[in-house]
């Protein structure tokens, strides 16, 4: 519990404890030095116009006597206008030293040289006289002349007090002198002691303080110069992010006016300055072909606070039309008012009118391509599964005959059987490229309930044993029954788990050995789907799942490298992760995570 005592201890040291080492460093020493210089130059020329006052009181008084004077002994009524005048000699030899580099890297000399010129004046020719000088008046000025003009190195100012006062006390007790002054008898007098101590004590504490004071404000101003130019720096630099970014960059007002553009954004609206930008569009609605979308935009920001990839079509400076994404959040002060809204813009002309091209694209895929092959694998299968066959119909050997308005053309059943593999390869393709166009432009739409997941991996397994027979692979299924249900779209799972099996296939040479397993880890189930084959290099596994990669070692196959991709695109849907662990000759394990409904 704080007490008085400790209280004003703490005060006391808080107030009164001598700067560190790290707080008077180099830099605060040399401004110390250089305000002691500067300060010393207006003290000098006070203290030649204060004894020039003095010097002519006492010229004065050698014609005309002053009355307050009579009670000092002759030789000091006398001889005062020497002692003046040897001091005024002295003050004017300080002048020339403050000029010279002594003076200048020196002024702490300077000081005490000038002081005791002034003090010891008098009491050298007063021990020369025979007596001893309390010289109370020129002491006072003096030393608080000093703690006025010149507060800073109180050491300095009680090293001046101290010496004159040694030399006072000191000196005159030795040679036993007293003071020929009536009211003041002797060396020892207690009242002129005490005044004596009290006036040096309060100058050396106010010149203790003030230089505390300094101490403090020049580190101050040194960090805010150092955050000043700092903050200039990153003004600078972020002053050019903001001209050269390639996006538009902006603040508008809430009643629609730009406040601050960025060349980019007066590039994209057709304007050559930035300066017309704020100048001219003072309504941004009039910017937008649908003249609800400003009023969109705003709804968005009152009710999240943002928007993000909002995309409009609007004017540009000469009327022609160009898309644009907007990027952007409200900016609010303390209080929530909304003060401006901030944020990018970008053109996307370019890639609108690529995802118009890929639309008729795909549309072409769909209708073009896909149709046709889709037919022809219907006549085909229909031939084969037709039970007129001609009369060489015999096995795999036998002969069918496609009747024609002209000659019948003899087909073998496996030329046949070949070509319905080979259409259905080329559907495979074109579904891919579709699913994969639909899951880059919309994202994967999932049709979720909660579902087993041992269902799944059995009917995958189930529509794949012919192709596990004809690769002579063996697959042993360790997904337990007891797992915890999910949310998903078991469509979509059946073709994780059947692209990984297929992928696995078409990557090794037959005889492999394949192993599905699941497991409940913390809030998610962790799949598996393992094999023993040939492995996967690190550089082929960092690539994996990117768009349109395929392996070096895939047998026999015209894919498009899509399998992997849409796993990876079905899984993050789902709210998953997937992922593979393989190397070289040591088989592959491919991975993913599905959140437990």
């Amino acid at each position: 519990m704080a007490t008085p005592f400790t209280t004003v201890q703490s005060w006391w040291r808080k107030i009164f404890s001598a700067p560190t080492t790290d707080e008077i460093n180099p830099l605060y020493k040399a401004w110390r030095n250089r305000f002691l210089w500067q300060r010393l130059h207006l003290w000098l020329w006070l203290a030649l116009i204060c004894l020039l006052s003095f010097t002519l009181r006492d010229i004065y008084g050698l014609f005309f006597p002053f009355q307050e004077l009579q009670q000092l002994p002759e030789v000091v009524r006398t001889q005062r206008i020497v002692i003046n005048v040897a001091m005024l000699m002295s003050i004017l030899v300080c002048f020339a030293l403050h000029k010279t580099k002594l003076g200048r890297y020196r002024p702490d000399l300077l000081f005490l040289g000038s002081s005791w010129s002034i003090s010891l004046a008098s009491q050298l020719f007063a021990t020369l006289t025979g007596f001893a000088l309390p010289d109370t008046i020129g002491w006072s000025l003096l030393f608080l002349s000093q703690a006025v003009l010149m507060p800073v190195c109180w050491i300095l100012h009680l090293l001046t007090q101290v010496s004159v006062l040694l030399y006072y006390f000191g000196v005159n007790t030795a040679l036993g002198l007293e003071t020929p002054i009536p009211e003041h008898p002797g060396i020892y007098n207690v009242t002129f002691i005490l005044y004596i101590f009290w006036f040096c004590t309060i100058c050396d504490i106010g010149v203790y303080l003030y230089d505390r004071l300094q101490c403090s404000e020049f580190y101050a101003r040194q960090e805010l110069e150092s955050a000043y130019q700092k903050l200039k720096v990153a003004e600078a630099k972020y002053r050019t992010i903001f001209e050269n970014a390639v996006e538009g960059i902006f603040q508008s007002s809430p009643d629609g006016r730009y406040i601050t553009a960025n060349p980019a954004l007066a590039r994209i609206y057709g304007y050559s300055l930035v300066e017309e930008v704020t100048a001219n569009l003072t309504d941004i609605e009039q910017l937008y072909v649908d003249p609800n979308r400003r009023a969109e935009f705003v709804r968005l920001m009152e009710k999240y606070g943002s928007v993000s990839e909002f995309e409009s079509q609007i004017y540009r400076r000469d009327g022609s039309i160009v898309w644009i994404s907007e990027k952007a959040y409200a900016v609010r002060d303390e209080q929530g008012k909304l003060l401006y809204y901030e944020g990018l813009i970008e053109d996307i002309t370019q890639r609108k009118q690529t995802e118009e091209e890929l639309r008729v694209f795909f549309h072409a895929v769909s209708h073009d391509l896909r149709n046709p092959v889709l037919g022809t694998v219907m006549v085909l299968k229909n031939l084969l599964n037709s039970g007129g066959l001609g009369t060489g119909n015999q096995g795999q050997g036998g002969i069918i005959e496609e009747v024609s308005s002209q000659s019948p053309i003899p087909v073998s059943r496996s030329i046949l059987e070949r070509m319905i593999q080979s259409s259905d390869r080329q559907l495979n393709l074109i579904n891919s490229l579709m699913e994969t166009h639909v899951s880059e432009t919309q994202g994967v739409v999932l049709q979720t309930q909660t579902v087993q997941l041992l269902t799944i991996v059995k009917a995958a397994i189930a529509d794949l044993e012919p192709l596990l027979a004809q690769n002579q692979a063996k697959l042993t299924n360790l997904v337990s029954a007891d797992l915890p249900l999910v949310n998903a779209d078991p469509t979509q799972l059946w073709r994780v788990f059947s692209n990984l099996i297929v992928n696995a296939l078409k990557h090794n040479p037959p005889g492999l050995l394949l192993t599905i397993n699941a497991t409940h880890k913390d809030d998610k189930i962790y799949c598996t789907v393992s094999d023993n084959g040939v492995g996967i290099s690190q550089q082929q596994s960092d690539r994996l799942f990117d768009l349109y990669f395929r392996g070096t070692s895939i047998r026999n196959s015209v894919s498009l490298g899509l399998g992997l991709y849409l796993c990876k695109q079905i899984i993050h849907a789902h709210g998953g992760e997937i992922g593979v662990n393989s190397a070289l000759d040591t088989g592959a394990t491919f991975w993913f995570t599905l959140p437990i409904s």
